[in-house]
């Protein structure tokens, strides 16, 4: 029987949970078969072809913070997400913090690894 596919929609923030939605999205969707990536610079562009890619599949919003951005362009643009993962909700219970917006150093790899340990028990 074959999977059900998702899209992954990260935070594009510019804050250090921003930086970790995006790694640990990129690694899963690297990773696994059944998930694609959606960028929300572009879907909030209304970047040609985006329009379609975010109804093609059940969208899990990866959110940097408790301001829900990525649950908030998408519901604009007539989608509601099907899962919701809060990255400082989900660190902040595990007593990590990232602290750079740009660069990983050793304690946002910790952050990474335990990001996509939630979006995969999500998924599966």
């Amino acid at each position: 029987m074959e999977k059900k596919k998702y899209a992954l929609a990260p935070c594009s923030g510019m804050s250090p949970y921003g930086l970790i939605t995006r790694a640990a999205s990129s690694d899963v969707v690297r990773e696994r078969d059944d998930l694609i990536s959606i960028c929300m610079g572009a879907t909030s562009a209304d970047r040609e072809g985006f329009k379609e890619l975010i109804k093609k599949y059940p969208i899990i919003a990866v959110n940097g913070c408790e301001g829900a951005c990525v649950d908030k362009i998408l519901l604009q643009k007539g989608v509601k997400v099907s899962k919701v993962v809060n990255a400082q909700e989900e660190l902040n219970s595990a007593n990590l913090k990232p602290t750079d917006p740009v660069r990983l150093d050793e304690n946002g790899e910790k952050c990474v690894e335990l990001l996509k340990q939630k979006i995969t028990k999500l998924i599966d």
